[in-house]
């Protein structure tokens, strides 16, 4: 359900953006394909995989995190899902940056929560990164995005992000 080739491509537009870095967590049947496709795109100084993370974690992690990802794939079915990712983003206060479309943008929207772009549209997930209105409040030592999931594939994910160096 989340679209890691949109993820993936937004990363290949901002590759020269040195401080954003694309933050995936978790384990799921797309891991291989996105690991893969990392090492073939060149993305390996900003796209992260860092693997399965205890629940008890997530707190931490969203304190790190400076604006948290949820994407779905375009399909009429995914329209009408809210992803509960959605309601612990909420309730960390970081702004969420959204690709997906139908209820779950509706929910991010009305909720001021952050940006909502279509499902799958990669250049406009890279530009709505760079506004500065997804970062005003959120300007922290290195700015990230986190793309995340305890199931790569899964669309419904613990949500987590990570420093990885420090300016």
């Amino acid at each position: 359900a989340q679209s890691f080739e949109t993820i993936l491509a937004a990363a290949e537009i901002l590759r020269d953006r040195h401080a954003i870095h694309w933050v995936i967590l978790g384990e799921g049947r797309q891991s291989r394909w996105v690991r893969e496709e990392i090492v073939r795109r060149g993305l390996g100084h900003c796209v992260h995989m860092l693997g399965q993370h205890p629940e008890n974690s997530m707190p931490e992690w969203f304190a790190r995190a400076d604006v948290l990802l949820v994407t779905l794939k375009s399909d009429p079915i995914f329209a009408l899902t809210i992803p509960s990712k959605i309601q612990s983003y909420m309730a960390c206060g970081r702004p969420i940056l959204a690709a997906l479309d139908g209820e779950g943008a509706r929910v991010v929207k009305e909720a001021c929560a952050g940006l909502v772009v279509s499902a799958e549209d990669a250049a406009a997930l890279a530009e709505a990164l760079q506004r500065e209105g997804i970062r005003r409040g959120f300007d922290r030592r290195r700015r990230f995005l986190l793309a995340l999931g305890d199931q790569l594939d899964s669309g419904v994910g613990r949500p987590l992000a990570t420093q990885l160096e420090s300016e």
